[in-house]
């Protein structure tokens, strides 16, 4: 081969390999769970045309928007969005001790480190619907199971991304910091938590906006908050109060996802 041709085929495209066993088994079993799951779902043409059909009777009833509880509906949303705050803060704080247990550079050794990460990773598997109806049997209907749901959700969210960002600064100033005889906590809060800042705040920002999310399907089962009144108006058929109840959750997650965004910008 001449010199020309090496260095087209240096410059050229890598070609598909023949794809492994392994990749054949995923593949082979993402596609029968994929047909297994559409047949179950019992898609039909009738079905979607009727679909359809109801989908605009739905908003023909629900415009236009019925702002006669416009106040309560405020209240409530104010709830939902205290509860996505203090269930955040909360967890916030507490992610962050355990994803330093979780970091192989923060934890103290390789079983507490296991332990935590299985601690976290069983948080994360539990969905939060879950949570409120676990926290609604143990302290009974209202803020305060949506609040503890929110924390444990956070806890397994931002735990995790907590560590990960944690294992990936630059090992730099905590060997500095270390080679002048600075004890462990010192390290810590001393060089890898004002490293990796910019990013545990993006994180944390994401969780408050996850979180709110979260708060409005938790009061559909009794954790407070919006998710309350949107139950009840569509239980009792009243689309246009429901229209604007889903107005309101609109205005208030797009805008607080535009400060999380000019946050996230200035931070990092």
């Amino acid at each position: 081969m001449s010199t020309v041709d090496q260095r087209v085929a240096a410059l050229a495209p890598p070609r598909f390999t023949s794809p492994s066993v392994f990749s054949w088994v995923i593949l082979v079993g993402f596609a029968a769970f994929f047909i297994q799951g559409f047949l179950s779902a019992d898609v039909t043409l009738a079905r979607m045309v009727q679909g359809f059909g109801n989908l605009g009777t739905f908003f023909a009833q629900a415009w236009p928007p019925d702002t006669s509880r416009l106040t309560p509906i405020a209240k409530a949303m104010l709830e939902t969005v205290n509860m996505a705050l203090v269930g955040v803060t909360f967890g916030v704080i507490l992610s962050l001790p355990i994803a330093l247990l979780c970091s192989s550079n923060t934890s103290p050794n390789g079983f507490v480190r296991w332990l935590s990460r299985m601690v976290v990773a069983t948080l994360r598997t539990v969905p939060e619907l879950v949570w409120a109806l676990i926290f609604v049997v143990a302290v009974g209907l209202g803020p305060l199971a949506g609040i503890l749901a929110i924390i444990m959700d956070t806890i397994g969210f931002c735990a995790r991304f907590f560590s990960e960002r944690i294992e990936e600064i630059s090992p730099g100033p905590s060997e500095a910091l270390s080679s002048t005889g600075s004890g462990r906590l010192s390290v810590i809060f001393g060089a890898i938590i004002p490293e990796s800042m910019a990013s545990l705040t993006a994180t944390s920002l994401y969780g408050v906006e996850k979180a709110i999310r979260s708060a409005v399907v938790l009061g559909l089962v009794g954790a407070g908050g919006i998710g309350v009144e949107l139950s009840t108006a569509m239980r009792m058929f009243r689309y246009d109060q429901a229209l604007t109840i889903i107005l309101v959750i609109l205005v208030v997650v797009i805008g607080f996802e535009q400060v999380s965004s000019a946050i996230r910008r200035r931070v990092l």
